[in-house]
């Protein structure tokens, strides 16, 4: 009955209780070799021989843009290539983590995310959600914790100021705030739940969806300011019967007592409104009130027998960014009726991450140091096997900020960049500042990415772009013109845009084309950099 078992171990693990596997691994086991014991053991049960494992030159690619939001530099690719420590790897996602690049782009992803689908896509990174998120990542603040503050943000703290942003976005429209919240944090889209009990997953009622809202009922914005209300409820009508009042009421189904369950009174309104006049004279949040159905909403998801959709939730987001695709599909569809496709793993990692403080570096580092994770994205058979058994490693487009400080990089004179670590670090952030314009002219990517016309009329049609990545003295272009072999431009370019050696056939072709275009040499050069800027093995980490 493996159905019958499946949806039992889930009820258990949502119940709090433990659920003891055969195959569990041990609590202190490294989590790159726990992915890599729960992923082999799915493959050899399907049949699946998986494929061999990246070059070193594709892995230090994959690597950088995956921690440090660019590609590596000529410096770095060639330092990788040459090094025989069997530790280089390890030392390699080490530094990369520890780097000011890994903040910044850790902080890039969890704006994206956590923003508006109606709010501005432009300036991301100036937004005050960005900087509260930096700052957070920076200080290596707990994912619970940067929950709590973002449910009960306090933005005149100095290291919480932007926290406010999440329920400033959403605060008019109580409904949006409940999906958002349960879909984001909890890996719940409970959207469907609203007007009636979910079709087809019996997990999700209306209940679930009017019980979450009731933990935002009393929460609303004035001059620019979230307060709560001392009283609030929620009322809905059921499909049949009469109005129902809503308890406040988590997704696993534990009712949470709130006091003062009625509309609020003028005094209600009064005492909420004194709160905000005392906050804004002394510029500060305003005060919750003695109970805080929001907090009540926080410490109920992040208690012992409840908090595994917060756990699980992150895991799962975090393992569809560095794999391609999440444990569970669709991301905001975790429930008894969508399985995981390798449940134990998504148990275990989302256990392990509570027992670690919820240390989303520490996880990122487990998933990356992974077999799995370092496999070649090249499938030589005849039929590629299921994405879910993760036998091979998938092409995932650039983000509209990794796709812009890499053709910076790329475009760059790479004898001009440090080989220095904080110099570099330095140069980098300077170049992502330069590229913020550039990367509001990409689509951020979802699900079956194709490059659109949009995308591919630009690179073709504004030589406004084309005169700024491959112009000027500091440029890739100007470097290649300065070696007099043909074959060994073609090879610099290469090595610079792709970040690994050119074949002998590619630098055959390239340096032919540059023959042909003899009489006007720099023409030829820009012509060759722009072809491998535009190819889908630069568009895309694989």
């Amino acid at each position: 009955m493996p159905r019958f078992s499946s949806l039992l171990a889930l009820l258990v693990v949502a119940l709090g209780a433990p659920c003891v596997r055969a195959d569990q691994q041990p609590a202190d086991r490294p989590i790159e070799q726990v992915v890599d014991h729960y992923i082999d053991a799915a493959l050899k049960e399907a049949n699946v021989q998986p494929a061999g494992p990246a070059s070193d030159a594709s892995l230090l690619r994959r690597l950088t843009l995956d921690l440090d939001g660019r590609i590596p530099t000529n410096f770095e690719t060639d330092n990788y290539l040459a090094s025989t420590d069997p530790a280089k790897k390890v030392q390699l996602v080490d530094r990369l983590l520890e780097s000011t690049c890994f903040v910044r782009h850790q902080a890039q992803e969890f704006t994206a995310l956590l923003q508006t689908e109606e709010g501005p896509r432009k300036g991301a990174k100036k937004t005050p959600l960005y900087g509260f998120l930096a700052k957070s990542f920076a200080e290596k603040r707990s994912w619970d914790s940067i929950f709590r503050d973002l449910l009960l943000p306090d933005d005149s703290a100095p290291n919480k100021q932007g926290s406010g942003e999440f329920l400033k976005n959403r605060v008019k429209d109580l409904n949006r705030l409940t999906i958002d919240v349960s879909t984001i944090f909890f890996g719940v889209n409970v959207s469907c739940a609203q007007c009636h009990d979910h079709p087809h997953v019996q997990d999700w009622t209306q209940d679930h969806f009017y019980g979450m809202k009731s933990f935002f009922a009393r929460t609303f914005e004035n001059g620019g300011l979230v307060a709560e209300y001392d009283a609030g409820l929620v009322k809905y009508l059921p499909n049949k019967g009469k109005e129902k009042v809503a308890p406040a009421m988590f997704l696993t189904g534990k009712q949470v007592e709130l006091p003062n369950l009625r509309e609020p009174s003028k005094e209600d309104k009064k005492k909420a409104q004194e709160r905000i006049d005392t906050a804004k004279k002394a510029k500060k949040t305003p005060a919750a009130p003695e109970v805080s159905a929001r907090a009540k909403l926080v410490d109920t998801a992040l208690e012992a027998g409840q908090r595994e959709f917060f756990s699980r939730a992150v895991v799962n987001r975090l393992w569809n960014r560095f794999f391609g695709s999440g444990l569970v599909m669709p991301l905001d569809q975790m429930h008894s009726e969508n399985q995981a496709s390798h449940p134990e793993l998504l148990d275990w990692l989302a256990r392990d991450l509570v027992e670690h403080d919820y240390d989303l570096n520490r996880l990122v580092r487990g998933l990356v140091l992974s077999n799995a994770y370092a496999r070649s994205s090249r499938w030589e058979g005849s039929k590629a096997p299921p994405v879910r058994l993760f036998a091979m490693a998938q092409a995932r487009a650039l983000t509209p900020m990794q796709m812009a400080v890499s053709l910076r990089l790329a475009t760059s004179d790479p004898k001009t960049l440090p080989t220095e670590r904080a110099e570099l670090e330095k140069r980098l952030e300077t170049l992502e500042k330069s590229a913020e314009g550039l990367a509001n002219l990409f689509p951020r990517p979802g699900e079956n990415f194709q490059v659109g016309v949009a995308e591919a009329m630009l690179f073709a049609n504004n030589t406004g772009l084309q005169k700024d990545l491959l112009e000027g003295k500091d440029k890739l272009v100007a470097r290649m013109m300065q070696l007099p072999e043909l074959e060994k431009r073609a090879e610099l370019a290469v090595r610079t845009v792709l970040n690994r050696p050119a074949q002998a056939n590619e630098v055959q072709t390239l340096a032919d084309y540059l023959r042909r275009r003899e009489e006007r040499p720099e023409a030829g050069c820009q012509q060759v950099v722009w072809a491998l800027l535009t190819s889908a093995e630069f568009r895309f980490n694989h």
